[in-house]
């Protein structure tokens, strides 16, 4: 028996649900500022980061490794397999001044050919860093702890992590 679809939050103007996002997940570029800060230091900002949209899901912003301090960046520990997008490799924050960060980001070095252009760009744990940003406006982490996506005032659930969401 297959797990019952939750009912989407009602979508008004200007809003996504993220019952609309398609699996496999869409890859979608933006030019609207990403930023990430911690420790009162910028550690990522971007106008061409890469937003992952797949069903049920908080969306994840990847941004180029040309946008992000990688030299406050280490290899961390851990791996992880994405059915769509391949092996993740795990990156530890250390801010100068600040207490490291481990596995505060993650990126795909050789993703699956149909995520190519997600290639060494780095997404960023929310509940791992002080301050995240889409278009100026601070996103919370996804619920559970588990996955990565940025919730921001337009982005309508219910989203996976949220009790209940386990068998989604």
């Amino acid at each position: 028996m297959s797990p019952r679809r939750p009912t989407p939050d009602p979508v008004g103007p200007g809003e996504e649900s993220v019952w609309d996002y398609p699996r496999p997940p869409a890859v979608v570029r933006l030019s609207v500022p990403v930023r990430v800060e911690h420790a009162g230091r910028e550690v990522a900002a971007s106008r061409r980061a890469w937003k992952v949209m797949e069903t049920a899901g908080a969306p994840t912003y990847y941004l180029p490794a040309e946008d992000v301090r990688t030299d406050w960046l280490e290899r961390g520990e851990g791996r992880s397999w994405c059915e769509w997008k391949g092996r993740a490799a795990y990156w530890d924050l250390h801010v100068p001044g600040a207490p490291p960060v481990p596995a505060a980001a993650w990126s795909y070095p050789e993703p699956n050919p149909d995520f190519g252009m997600l290639r060494d760009a780095l997404a960023f744990y929310a509940q791992k860093v002080d301050r995240c940003l889409v278009d100026g406006e601070v996103a919370r982490p996804q619920p559970g702890g588990f996955y990565g996506g940025w919730v921001n005032s337009w982005i309508k659930g219910p989203v996976r992590g949220e009790p209940g969401s386990e068998l989604w």
